[in-house]
């Protein structure tokens, strides 16, 4: 006959199992929805940056390579698409709670800022005409420059030296870059940085005029209503200072039809990589966002030099090594020295 003792030890082991069974129960309940997290923040960030280096090496391919020399109205075809977008996104799909406009005031804001914003996307696009995708990034990183100027031109608030400090950098890498580029081009690079002062000028405007309690709205319900104000201001600028593009555009079609299907991918991956954006932003940190969106460019750059084989130089990758690396250092500043 079996023990007393050897009764219990039997029960000790049968408790013990059940205790890793249970332990290992909870630890699956722990790690599943972190495990899920971490993939879904993974996709998300393969998305926004497919979306965004998509949308800059499709306007790239059609603006330069595909004699598709209309930027204007590849602007009003991306505003389109934003416009249609947004609203499905919004109003079927429930991406975002939709926010109304309140006032003719409001209204008047929005509308300012969608001009500003046509002028960013408008000047960039017409710099991808003549400059090479890597140093269209390089001046494109210096937008913190700019936002630090205008924010103080318009509201006297400074920040701490060192944060300052961290701009020089930013600059000089330009400078470099600027000096080391074989096919530096004076309009394309004034038509660049335009567009960089722009989207600065834009990001502190927003703040500005939509600063208080009852007139914010997020970025998905902002592009919502700046995107049809931005397609009834280009449809106009378009067809005055660009006459013939419905003819080319039709001729660019019978000749080859993958065009149509060329202008309605790089539409919809433009409101992508706005969507992505504000996703990745809602589901990361500042400080995760402002790496990411660092590796992004440098991502940008390789890519672009791959497709197009542009010629580039070591002068002209240091510069631009050394932009990055400014505002890097110049996001760190400005998150410790709040």
């Amino acid at each position: 006959m079996r023990s007393k003792s050897s009764y219990e030890n039997e029960s000790n082991k049968i408790s013990a199992k059940q205790s890793e069974v249970d332990s290992e129960g909870k630890l699956g309940k722990v790690v599943s929805p972190n495990s899920k997290e971490f993939l879904f923040i993974c996709f998300l960030v393969t998305l926004w940056y497919s979306s965004n280096i998509g949308v800059i090496l499709l306007n790239k391919y059609l603006l330069s390579n595909y004699g598709f020399k209309f930027p204007i109205f590849l602007t009003m075809c991306h505003m389109s698409a934003c416009s249609v977008l947004s609203y499905v996104s919004i109003a079927f799909f429930k991406v975002v709670p939709q926010q109304m406009i309140k006032s003719r005031s409001q209204f008047i804001k929005i509308a300012t800022l969608s001009i500003v914003f046509c002028g960013s996307v408008v000047g960039g696009n017409i710099s991808l005409r003549y400059l090479a995708v890597s140093f269209n990034q390089a001046v494109g990183a210096t937008t913190p420059f700019f936002t630090a100027v205008f924010a103080y031109l318009a509201t006297f608030k400074r920040e701490a030296w060192i944060t300052y400090a961290a701009l020089v950098p930013v600059v000089t890498g330009v400078v470099i870059a600027s000096g080391g580029e074989p096919d530096f081009h004076l309009f394309g690079f004034i038509m660049c940085l335009s567009a960089t002062a722009a989207r600065a000028f834009k990001s502190v405007l927003q703040g500005i005029l939509l600063s208080s309690e009852g007139e914010k709205l997020n970025s998905m319900n902002l592009l919502l209503y700046m995107s049809p104000i931005a397609v009834i201001f280009l449809l106009p600028a378009a067809l005055i200072m660009e006459p013939n593009v419905v003819e080319v555009i039709l001729a660019l079609g019978r000749e080859n039809k993958s065009m149509w299907l060329l202008l309605l991918l790089n539409s919809v991956t433009a409101y992508g990589a706005n969507l992505t954006n504000f996703l990745v932003t809602k589901h990361t940190s500042a400080l995760t966002l402002q790496v990411l969106g660092n590796a992004k460019g440098a991502v940008a750059v390789v890519i672009s030099i791959l497709l197009f084989r542009n010629p580039v130089t070591v002068i002209g990758m240091g510069g631009y090594t050394i932009t990055v690396l400014g505002v890097a250092a110049y996001g760190e500043t400005k998150r410790r020295f709040r």
